[in-house]
Order: C-alpha cells, then structure tokens, then sequence
C-alpha cells in the first residue's frame, strides 16, 4: 500500500531539481527523429514518482483489461471501489488521521493522470475519484467526529460519496438554488432535487448544499445525507454523451429529515466552503483534461506510424506531423498552466488566487482538450468515428469538461471578477 512521505511544501515546491524532466528525448536510431518518451508536471518528485507508480500498477491490473466493456455496460463493478481503498489509491491527498495515505492536491494530479492514461477508462477514473469532490468540505471544515464518520469509511472501507450541487432549475448559480432545508427541532427536513450527480446512484452519503437560510449566498448549508435516509431516493440514472462508466444521477429529497449534527460548519455558512471546494475541483479537472489530451495524442501518434496511404505512412506526410505539432503545443501549453496554478495554489497564501487562477486553467485545458480529441478522430478517419476506437470514446469524453465544474462562460465571469474589472 502507498503512503506519501509526509515532506513539507518547502522541500516539495523548492529549488531542488525535480525528479523528471517535462519532456525527456531519445533518438531512435542514427539519422532516425527523436521521439516524446516522457511527460510530466515540472513539480514532480520521487515522492510523485512512487504516487505514479502505484497508481500505474492499479490500472494495468484492475482497469485496463476491463474498461472498455464497463464504458459500454455504462457501470464498473461497486468492488472497485474496495480495491482502490485497499490499494492505496483511494486515499492518496488526504491526511493519516482520516485515513488518507497522506500527499496534496498535486499528488491527487499525479494519481489521477495515470489511471486516465494506463486505464483508459475516463468514466471509470471519473466515478472511482467522485470523493475527490465530496469529501474535502468535510475534511477542512467538519469536526473529528464527522470526519471519522463520513471521510474514514470511504478513504478505508470503500464507501461512495457524491456532492450534490446542481439543481434541474439552475447549474453554475451557486447561490440561487432552491433545495430547502427547513430546521426542527434536532434536524432538518430536506426538500428538493439534485442533478448530474456524479456516483448518485450508488452513494452511501451525498455532500449536500441546501437552503437554510434567506436568499442568496448567505443561507446556503452544506449536510451530509446518507443512503437509507427516509424520503431520500435516486429519481432515476441518466444517460450522458461521454463518461459512460460513471453514474450520473438526478436525487430526490420529500421530507427528508437530517440531523443537525450533519451539518458541515455553520450554519448559512457554506457559500465560501462550496467555493474554495470548486477551485479545487475545477483544476483536477483541467488535469484530467491534460491525461485525455495526453492519451488521445498517443493515440494519433501510433496510428498515423502505423497507417499507410498512397505508399508511406501518415507522418511520412507534413500535414500530419503538422497537426500533431500543434497538438502537442497545446497539450505542453496547458500542462504547464495546469502544473503552475497548482505550485501557486499549494504554497502558503495560495487560496487567495485560487479561483482565478484555476478558472484560467480549466478554460485553457478544456479548449486544448477539445482540439486535440477533435484532431485525433480527424488523424484516424472513419476508423475515428468507429465506436470501436478509443478516441472515438475521448472526444465524447472530453465534450463534458467546458460545461462540468462551473462552464467556460461562468469561468470567464471568475477571471473577470479577479482581474478587477
């Protein structure tokens, strides 16, 4: 089982020279051009290397050979989860207290990169990792019994957490949703519906903003609501265009009464927690699109080597090797974006610039990834709009990042806002 060395970020974000280089060359042969063999973020050190390494080794094994029939069967066995606790993925980026393996925020970038890249299964990876999202609120803002309650069984024991935002009537508004929590006595009676739920068909415990308050962002709350609770149910699975193997799901609340002790922080207070939360959220998900850029590029490259036409392979043709120059531009672009906001963000002080700075990173990687994935089908032909071809599958995958997390629009809103004007 992996357990990051618990350094601090001084050592980790220093002027020592890390582990691997951006992009490593080899020639291959004399006379022969040189080839891409090696990519990674310039933080990366032994200790990312190990998070790698364990996080490879997991996908070869328990997603690789089965990913492409759990895309289709549009569900992977609940088992997985288990296995990722007891492999140590689970709890990569959260503290030993809680049951984590200890490591941050660029640890968690690591892991998820490898699990995209060897698995090849983003609605696997997507839905494996929904508790990236629901339990950090509890961790920075719960009590040691909360997160003994909620965090522990899931980082240990393979529970399944989902956060619970998104309302039918309303998405990236934040603080116009409408699910009221109405408090009596010891509890809340939680009324309303939630939608596009990552892992909400199976959750053991939802991560839940509410209305407990006025309107606006001043009385929201966030509760921990758990499976069984009466008048709580999954309203129905939906069907999405990518992301196949991770459930999404539509909630229902009637009557649904929570106890008090459920609730994340103060009272009205979850505005600022739900925010924090996003920023963090939204640069996982420029990484993820850096991994299926990097994967849908693989892809091309050892189509177009082995791919003939009129005589000679694709890149034997300058319109080729063009397209993927400006693919791997674009990819080297974003990944360094991506792999700076997350230094900024990390080192002390860093939340003040976090919303702007990961609102930028998600709108540059989530327009690379869009290219890239659009160039890659393009590179294969009709075999790319073959259901059969991986990057078929990518560039349905890659079509949710500009709209999930807060869409590019509402992410241009954030820049504003931070930029002053």
């Amino acid at each position: 089982m992996l357990r990051a060395p618990q350094t601090s970020r001084d050592r980790r974000f220093g002027s020592h020279a890390p582990f691997v280089a951006f992009v490593a060359l080899r020639p291959e042969g004399p006379g022969a051009a040189y080839a891409r063999v090696a990519m990674a973020y310039l933080f990366e050190t032994e200790e990312h290397a190990a998070v790698r390494a364990s996080a490879r080794r997991f996908a070869q094994t328990h997603i690789a050979p089965y990913g492409a029939g759990w895309e289709e069967d549009e569900e992977f066995p609940v088992e997985l989860y288990r296995t990722a606790c007891s492999s140590g993925i689970t709890g990569v980026g959260y503290p030993e207290a809680v049951g984590g393996q200890g490591g941050d925020l660029s640890h968690v970038v690591v892991a998820s990169d490898e699990l995209v890249l060897v698995g090849k299964s983003v609605g696997t990876v997507v839905g494996l990792g929904s508790h990236g999202i629901a339990l950090p609120p509890i961790v920075r803002f719960g009590t040691p019994a909360q997160q003994r309650r909620f965090v522990t069984p899931c980082l240990a024991d393979g529970k399944i957490a989902a956060l619970a935002v998104t309302e039918p009537g309303g998405g990236s508004d934040v603080a116009a949703l409408a699910t009221r929590a109405e408090r009596d006595g010891d509890h809340y009676v939680v009324t309303g519906t939630k939608t596009f739920i990552t892992s909400g068909v199976r959750a053991d415990l939802v991560t839940c903003a509410v209305r407990t308050g006025g309107p606006g962002h001043g009385g929201i709350s966030l509760l921990v609501i758990e499976r069984g609770t009466p008048g709580f149910t999954v309203g129905r699975k939906l069907r999405k265009t990518g992301w196949w193997a991770s459930d999404t799901a539509e909630l229902r609340f009637e009557g649904c009464r929570v106890p008090v002790d459920n609730r994340i922080g103060p009272e009205h207070g979850a505005f600022p927690m739900i925010m924090t939360n996003f920023a963090a959220e939204r640069l996982m998900l420029a990484a993820q699109c850096v991994a299926i850029a990097e994967l849908s590029y693989r892809e091309s490259i050892a189509y177009a080597r082995e791919r003939s036409a009129f005589g000679k392979p694709l890149t034997g043709f300058q319109v080729t090797r063009h397209k993927l120059a400006d693919m791997a531009s674009r990819l080297a672009a974003a990944r360094a974006l991506t792999g700076e906001v997350i230094v900024r963000v990390l080192r002390p002080g860093g939340g003040v610039e976090a919303a702007g700075l990961a609102a930028m990173a998600k709108n540059t990687a989530t327009d690379m990834c869009s290219f890239v994935c659009d160039q890659a089908v393009q590179l294969h032909g009709g075999y790319g709009y073959m259901r059969e071809t991986l990057v078929e599958r990518l560039y349905r995958d890659a079509r949710l990042y500009p709209i999930g997390g807060g869409t590019r629009e509402i992410m241009n809103e954030v820049i504003a806002k931070t930029e002053g004007y």
